[in-house]
């Protein structure tokens, strides 16, 4: 067993993973560190970067509201389909490649987004989001198999690294726009940093036998979707994400009709985006150390739980207080990834439980905010949809606290 929890099959590592194990953090370690950290940086600009300039594109393509639905609400089916796939491209190809063409991937839908009509904005999402998909699973297998010892430390750096990617790309989107004149170049130019993550990564793994084949790699065998354990894990990332996704597409309309502007509400889901900075920087490396992360995650829900009552029985009493509560609440995604990296005896299982927990939990992810909007026109009202957001974190709760105990799949 290593020092954070996890373990390898037999109790040894096998073949394929003993060099990255002891890969030290200088030379080719750091250069892996730095290609992980840019790869996660952009797993979330192509997503976020459409809401600062969405009445732009709306305006210039002539589409519907229809359009601009399903715009915003594909990132997350895409990421549910693709994401059940990823462990397949893995066993064929390796991770390492299967990274590289994730990130190949996500720089060409960047691309081809921007280049016509609403139909290929459609179309280039689909592919970029597919991109985005394969690397959110299978790069918290790279991080069980080249830092073992590291899981909880790594996953809250590359935890951090998303997050910070996701305020960039709707913070820099906006002077890009002005700066370039339009929205396609302001989108099209976060192409530059995923090439550039691209060219980085295929540097940083060439050569490197640590989790690419069997027996390293993501091997064939038993099937997770007959584990409890792995259903539980499962269960609690998609409630997750399901909170996450509510929070980023309603608190801004949410805010305005308490009373706020459009500006403060922008803001303030911004405060909630950078509240998990630190949370994904310290709490998963202290979490991982100890047997359980049950207690971490409990304490996390706990915070959400009254971050979403405030919000419902009084919106503009302390929004600033109600909004800082939840951005702590979502922070609990740190432990979501490491809980996948800690349950799992080795990469092969990591990938196929990082597939299943992160395929089904998207889809979970992505009914949320369409349930929340439902609710919400059938009773005119906020208090119903914060009702059905309460039950999804009550659930989040007692899902991550099972998932958090020292098991394996």
């Amino acid at each position: 067993m290593t020092a954070d929890g996890g373990m390898s099959v037999g109790g040894a590592p096998s073949v394929g993973e003993r060099p990255a194990r002891h890969r030290s953090w200088l030379g080719g370690g750091l250069l892996l560190i730095v290609a992980v950290v840019l790869a996660a940086l952009n797993l979330r600009p192509s997503i976020t970067a459409v809401g600062s300039v969405l009445d732009e594109m709306r305006d210039g393509l002539g589409a519907s509201a229809t359009w601009a639905g399903a715009l915003t609400t594909m990132p997350g089916l895409c990421f549910a389909l693709a994401g059940l796939t990823a462990p397949y491209l893995a066993k064929r190809i390796g991770v390492n490649s299967a990274v590289a063409t994730a990130l190949a991937v996500l720089t060409g839908g960047l691309l081809l987004r921007v280049l016509d009509g609403p139909l290929v904005v459609l179309g280039g999402t689909l592919v970029a989001s597919a991109g985005i998909a394969l690397a959110n699973v299978l790069i918290p297998v790279v991080v069980k198999a080249s830092f073992a010892t590291r899981v909880g430390l790594m996953t809250g750096i590359y935890t951090a690294a998303l997050q910070t990617g996701g305020a960039l790309g709707s913070s820099v989107t906006p002077p890009l726009d002005s700066a370039l004149g339009g929205w396609r170049p302001a989108l099209a130019s976060w192409a530059v940093l995923s090439a550039l993550a691209l060219a980085l990564w295929l540097a940083a793994t060439r050569g490197s036998p640590g989790v690419t084949g069997a027996p390293g790699g993501v091997s064939g065998g038993r099937s997770m979707l007959r584990n409890p354990l792995a259903w539980t894990v499962t269960l609690f990332f998609g409630s997750q994400a399901c909170f996450a996704y509510i929070i980023m597409g309603w608190l801004p309309q949410v805010l305005m009709d308490a009373g706020e502007s459009r500006a403060t509400a922008g803001l303030l889901l911004g405060l909630v985006s950078i509240l998990g900075l630190p949370v994904s920087l310290f709490v998963p490396a202290l979490a991982a150390r100890q047997g359980s992360q049950s207690w971490w995650i409990v304490g996390l829900g706990t915070f959400g739980l009254a971050g979403i009552a405030g919000l419902m029985v009084a919106p503009s009493a302390s929004p600033l207080l109600w909004s800082v509560l939840v951005g702590i609440g979502m922070s609990v995604f740190s432990l979501a990834l490491t809980t996948i990296a800690l349950r799992a005896r080795d990469s092969a299982d990591t990938a196929k439980l990082s597939g299943m927990a992160q395929g089904f939990g998207y889809l979970l992810a992505a009914l949320g905010p369409f349930l929340f909007g439902l609710l919400h026109d059938v009773t005119g009202g906020w208090t119903v949809p914060f009702a059905m957001l309460l039950t999804v974190v009550a659930g989040q709760i007692v899902f991550g606290f099972l998932a958090g105990r020292p098991r394996y799949v």
